[in-house]
């Protein structure tokens, strides 16, 4: 344990001189690289809408996305792998050496495809929800916590629940038979568009996840980091206005 804690204070020095070396080489270019840990939402439009905006005034700058599982990027970050983190905050921080800052809450709703036997619902009940098949958020999750909430008061639901971390698996389980799932209405945003699934309201209420930045707390970005880091909070910002509430959704 010593030497795994040893060793990624090692590779968090020579990132540091890394971003040192090449911002001084720069000298006032905009060279340089940061490495950015995407978690779903944040890969949707977030983070690539902000990078395409970014690197129209700043071509020389190398961006990468990185993805995989919050464990995974939050060990990135803490070994100097990745610069920040950008999706769902998590409740309580996950260590004093990291900072959340957040940029907007994210109406979250229960999803199903068209033809489900409650798409056309406008009010339901736990127990409404508890007699269909449902898809999991995966456990240790801010969503995988709402979902768990959601039946806190009644029944869960029977058959036990399928757990799928990919939207991608989780859009074709929804698209191809009667599951439901707990998920951000701005994921699946061109497919409640397109009708291909609705969006029901949450039994209660307007219910919300923490969106934002996680970064090294002693971490000084550069001055075109930074600039880097305000074209995300920009884009957040317009993003925040764009955000369909549940009910809202359901009417698209």
């Amino acid at each position: 344990r010593e030497a795994g804690r040893l060793a990624r204070r090692a590779r968090l020095a020579l990132a540091e001189l890394e971003q040192a070396r090449a911002e001084v080489a720069a000298a006032g270019a905009a060279a340089g690289r940061t490495v950015i840990g995407a978690m779903p939402l944040a890969r949707t439009a977030l983070v690539p809408e902000a990078v395409l905006s970014f690197l129209a005034g700043e071509p020389g700058h190398a961006v990468s996305i990185l993805d995989g599982p919050y464990e995974s990027l939050l060990a990135a970050l803490r070994g100097g792998t990745a610069e920040f983190l950008v999706g769902a905050l998590r409740q309580p921080s996950p260590g004093a050496d990291l900072l959340q800052e957040h940029l907007f809450d994210d109406p979250l709703a229960i999803v199903v495809r068209s033809g489900h036997p409650l798409a056309g619902a406008r009010r339901l009940r736990a127990r409404d929800l508890a007699r269909y098949p449902w898809i999991a958020p995966r456990a240790g999750s801010p969503l995988r916590q709402q979902f768990q909430a959601l039946f806190a008061r009644g029944e869960p639901p029977a058959p036990p629940p399928i757990e799928c971390n990919s939207l991608v698996a989780a859009r074709g389980l929804l698209l191809g038979s009667d599951p439901m799932m707990l998920l951000s209405a701005h994921q699946v945003l061109h497919e409640l568009r397109a009708g291909l699934l609705v969006a029901l309201p949450h039994p209660h209420g307007q219910v919300t996840r923490p969106i934002g930045l996680t970064l090294r707390r002693d971490w000084r970005p550069t001055a075109v980091q930074a600039r880097l880091l305000e074209n995300l909070r920009a884009r957040a910002r317009t993003l925040a206005g764009g955000l369909p509430s549940a009910g809202a959704a359901a009417i698209l």
